[in-house]
């Protein structure tokens, strides 16, 4: 019987697929634990292959190749330092694909647990993929009995309960846990009825980095048994940490240690930005990002998080002006350039627009210009874009808002051209709001200047395309608060008209909205990735069909207007 125990939380930032490379990591966790003196060192789930691998684990040699590095990693687990439990994709006894933790120590395997509940939900898909485990019992590291449920399985009571009644003495709990802003409170909740219903004390070890559109924040933690939290890891960043328990009469005791402060709001929204852009740029190992700087709101926010999530010399920036671009918009998007320090270029489109028109005078001829004419401009600068990707290597941003994706207030193969979309899951009024918070703030691990970023003349002028004279978003588009509160109605909260009306909405608009959402959706189809922020991000969280006749029949018209089929384009 052992009267002390040590957990070290490694809380670190896998690349899926890179199975070499997060041996090395696991392995320098291991020298820090040894260095720690501690008995058991802890990864997040599914470490070795990295978190999500999706269709990865269908292949033979990916799987391999997996239990390869983690029978060498075994081989280094030895008696005079700590054990180790690691996430990894697995074949059971039966040749069954599992989500498994491996026990090492000893320089062996000493056990294999697997995921018994499987998410096949919102971005979750492992049902696909992965067979369920059996009903877990505790594994026996260094003389006290650990039970190791498996991220999902701490959401529902069965796995704990089970664990409990088998003679666990600490819950262990390896997660590959994505962060939404609704994800913290909902986390916690489940992990502290847990700890409470069983008793027992719990370690959370989640992990950290950007994998695509997902976004892991760390934030690691130790409850008591009572649920309450002791010790924590910090948020947004890598860090390897030891927990020490004491056995007493009622079980073990976590020590007391430093709890952070999780950072919430505007500040968490922002710090996902950056880590899922740093993550994606760094991990597809792009030299920088080039994006357009129009002078306008989104350009400049995206162009902010570039520079505080890559450095500015990974930026580049190009100012495309057509005869509808406002001098105002140029001294903006100059003065932001400045601000944050980047590379800043200007491209007039002028000759290209003029040389398409002249290409296509003879189909035009007789007709009146139209949207035709003013995506031209925009595919004008997304061609010039992408032709300053290929030669310096440099992967475009596009910078459309969730406001404009969701009604398909964007161009194909124009404005949203691009490899990547920070703004995606970013609604137009809290990319105002986000503009206010980063000139008042300086992120934590920011690589950009503190101060006024995005000056405040781009934050208060109207929005607009600049695709004709005079033009306004609002010409096209209800203002945003508006907007914005029913697509949140309808995308978030998934309410029909009737109830979008009822909250005091104009029946014409919110029917309006409604049919441009269902008919922008093979846009979205078509649009970069771009980091999940909501718990309904466009892609996996909401799989709408493109062909789709269904309107709310208690409002909807027989045939859309003319102009509303104008915007599919």
């Amino acid at each position: 019987m052992t009267d002390q125990f040590s957990i070290t939380l490694a809380q670190l930032n896998p690349t899926v697929g890179d199975v070499a490379g997060n041996l090395d990591k696991a392995r320098a966790a291991l020298k820090l634990a040894a260095a720690d003196k501690a008995d058991v060192l802890v990864f997040p789930e599914l470490f070795i292959s990295g978190y999500p691998p999706e269709d990865l684990v269908m292949k033979d040699a990916f799987l391999r190749a997996c239990k390869e590095a983690v029978e060498a990693l075994a081989a280094e687990v030895t008696a005079d330092g700590p054990a180790v439990l690691i996430g990894t994709p697995w074949r059971d006894e039966a040749g069954q694909r599992i989500n498994a933790v491996v026990a090492l120590d000893n320089g062996q395997i000493e056990a294999v647990r697997a995921k018994v509940h499987l998410p096949n939900y919102g971005v979750f898909d492992e049902v696909r993929v992965f067979e369920p485990g059996a009903m877990p019992g505790p594994i026996a590291v260094r003389g006290v009995r650990l039970g190791v449920p498996i991220c999902e399985d701490i959401w529902f009571d069965d796995v704990v309960e089970c664990l409990t009644e088998t003679g666990a003495e600490i819950i262990v709990v390896p997660n590959g846990s994505p962060w939404d802003r609704q994800k913290l409170d909902r986390r916690f909740a489940v992990a502290a009825s847990r700890a409470a219903e069983a008793q027992l004390p719990l370690v959370y070890v989640n992990q950290i980095g950007g994998q695509d559109e997902l976004v892991f924040d760390g934030g690691s933690f130790v409850l008591t048994k009572n649920g309450r939290m002791v010790q924590g890891l910090p948020y947004w960043q890598e860090a390897v940490a030891t927990t020490v328990l004491t056995r007493t009469e009622d079980g073990f005791v976590p020590a007391t240690a430093d709890v952070p402060t999780p950072p919430d709001g505007l500040a968490a929204v922002y710090q996902a930005m950056m880590l899922g852009l740093r993550d994606y740029i760094e991990k597809n190992r792009f030299p920088g990002v080039v994006l357009g700087l129009s002078g306008g709101i989104d350009s400049a926010i995206t162009a902010a998080v570039a520079v505080d999530a890559l450095g500015a010399d990974h930026v580049r920036t190009v100012m495309m002006p057509y005869r509808y671009t406002s001098s105002e918009s140029l001294t903006d998007a100059e003065d932001c350039a400045k601000a944050l320090g980047v590379n800043y270029s200007s491209v007039a489109i002028e000759p290209a627009v003029t040389g398409f028109l002249a290409m296509l005078d003879d189909q035009f001829r007789d007709t009146a210009p139209d949207t035709t004419e003013e995506n031209l401009q925009s595919r004008s600068r997304g061609l010039t874009l992408m032709a300053l990707s290929n030669k310096f290597g440099d992967m475009v941003l596009t910078t459309g808002n969730k406001s404009e994706v969701s009604v398909g207030y964007a161009t194909l193969y124009g404005d949203m051209v691009g490899g990547y979309n920070v703004l995606k899951d970013i609604y137009k009024t809290e990319v105002f709001a986000l503009c206010r918070w980063r000139n008042e703030n300086l992120p934590v691990g920011a690589k950009g200047p503190a101060g006024e970023v995005i000056p405040n003349n781009i934050i208060v002028k109207p929005p607009t395309a600049e695709l004709r004279e005079d033009q306004k978003d609002e010409d096209s588009l209800p203002p945003y608060d508006v907007l914005d509160d029913i697509l949140d109605r309808l995308v978030e909260k998934e309410q029909g008209v009737a109830e979008i009306i009822k909250a005091g909405h104009d029946v014409d608009t919110v029917m309006r909205i409604e049919h441009l959402l269902y008919i922008a959706e093979y846009k979205r189809r078509q649009a970069a990735p771009g980091v999940k922020i909501s718990p309904r991000h466009f892609g996996r969280d909401r799989r709408y069909p493109i062909t789709n006749g269904f309107r709310d029949a208690r409002y909807s018209k027989p045939a859309a207007t003319k102009d509303a089929e104008k915007d599919r384009a």
